[in-house]
């Protein structure tokens, strides 16, 4: 098959700006006179069940795709062109849209862990007897895996060390251009309509009015964000003295949850980064957010040299602990009723807005692994639940790091916290945010365990 239509099957890339797989259809379609087919396919799987039973993908973090992918079809509009919603598997959906519209090309941003290699699989297996061509790209990192200084099988095991070797010769492409236009869609295609909640079998939430951040889905309010972090509010400045701080919005950036879902470039970031290096300063601050892009990245090399390791009791260090599986322990973490204040206030925090600052969440982690000893996997999972920012390579590896299974040249790692509460919270401010109970609560007693429950 020559000379016939591209699909551009959207992923965890939902944006137009920085896209290499859309960037690319549109030059090869532009010069050959061919039609692109934007498509995004709301998979089943991912609104099934994790294996400890919980929702795989909760009502938060569907709220944010549902938006996201809305942003992206009104971008694509004013591009001329449309996205193509469909609810079903992939390796349903697309060949028959290949079939009944002459595609020959199918561009798409590949991905670095088992279930998603696996549906890639599985429609390469469909249509290799229809010779459809496949381009991948690589859109998830900073780094791009070719310009490592090591291949992937010698990626270090600690960070520190990776970081040694890929800074003194940082090599970061330039972002791609957004197209100026595309190709209208034919008429006759039915695009079809973004899923609701319900139909994705999830219960509509209300916004909560406690939350650090209103977060909306979609490129349009990632950019927006950005804009405000840097250059409106120039927060980037004071970046590191503050990232840790867990009740203000522009503490830290907020970037992630529009990265989990490829809704803002790491190139993009790394480009105004050093736009304000160039026009305003350059400080510690600037420095360490790009550093903290590399943690990112760090994650998901891992994921790429170990596959299934990454989700495996022993973790990534093959190391046999003995996790238990105490479901009453579980449970009191889970709903921030353990009597602990930090641990509870980060816990309610999720459960109310699936948010949940760095600080907080290495706490909950050390204190569900270190403390009460249960089965980290039931923690990934229920992070993989309710975060909005969840994706599976920070996720599970910062799990497989906290358990002290992972990346960590320190195996007996534990967060203090009732210290990390007084150094972090000195106050009591956030603490009293996220349990009104503790408003009357002396600063001298307010860190210590309250009703302790465990």
């Amino acid at each position: 098959m020559t000379n016939q239509n591209i699909l551009v099957w959207f992923r965890n890339d939902l944006r137009i700006h920085d896209n290499e797989s859309l960037y690319g259809a549109s030059q090869v379609a532009q010069q050959a006179g061919l039609q692109i087919f934007p498509i995004y396919c709301f998979d089943p799987r991912h609104f099934a069940e994790t294996s400890f039973g919980f929702e795989k993908t909760g009502a938060f973090r569907a709220k944010f795709l549902i938006e996201s992918v809305a942003n992206l079809r009104e971008n694509l509009r004013s591009l001329n062109s449309d996205l193509i919603i469909r609810f079903g598997k992939p390796e349903t959906i697309i060949p028959e849209l290949i079939q009944e519209h002459e595609i020959s090309s199918i561009y798409y941003q590949a991905e670095i862990t088992s279930e998603e290699k696996t549906v890639e699989k599985n429609l390469y297996s469909l249509l290799k007897k229809q010779n459809v061509d496949f381009k991948k790209f690589s859109g998830t990192t900073l780094l791009h895996f070719d310009d490592l200084p090591f291949e992937i099988p010698q990626l270090p095991e600690l960070f520190t060390h990776f970081r040694k070797q890929v800074e003194p010769n940082l090599v970061i492409r330039k972002t791609f251009p957004t197209p100026d236009h595309l190709n209208p869609l034919p008429k006759s295609l039915d695009v079809g309509e973004i899923p609701s909640l319900a139909k994705l079998g999830l219960e509509e939430i209300e916004p909560c009015d406690r939350a650090v951040l209103q977060f909306k889905g979609g490129e349009t309010a990632a950019l927006k964000r950005l804009d405000h972090y840097f250059w409106q509010s120039d927060r980037l400045q004071v970046y590191k003295q503050t990232r840790n701080g867990m009740l203000y919005a522009d503490d830290s950036s907020k970037f992630s949850p529009w990265l989990a879902l490829g809704c803002l470039s790491l190139r993009y970031i790394y480009a105004q980064v050093k736009q304000y290096e160039s026009d305003r300063l350059a400080n510690d601050s600037t420095y360490w957010l790009i550093f903290e892009l590399l943690w990112r990245d760090y994650f998901r090399f891992v994921a790429a040299k170990h596959g299934d390791r990454l989700f495996l009791r022993t973790g990534l260090r093959n190391i046999d602990i003995s996790w238990q599986q105490n479901w009453k322990r579980f449970t009191r973490w889970q709903t921030g009723n353990t009597g602990f204040p930090l641990v509870d206030a980060n816990m309610r925090e999720l459960a109310a807005t699936g948010f949940m600052s760095n600080r907080g969440r290495q706490n909950v982690a050390s204190f569900l692994t270190k403390n009460l000893g249960i089965d980290w996997r039931m923690g990934a999972e229920w992070f993989e639940s309710r975060l909005l920012d969840y994706d599976p390579c920070s996720n599970w590896g910062n799990w497989n790091y906290l358990a002290g299974i992972g990346n960590d040249g320190r195996d007996s790692r534990m967060f203090n916290v009732v210290k990390q509460a007084r150094d972090y919270d000195p106050q009591g401010e956030y603490l009293k945010h996220w349990l009104p109970e503790l408003a009357n609560v002396p600063i001298a007693k307010i860190h210590q365990p309250q009703n302790f429950h465990i």
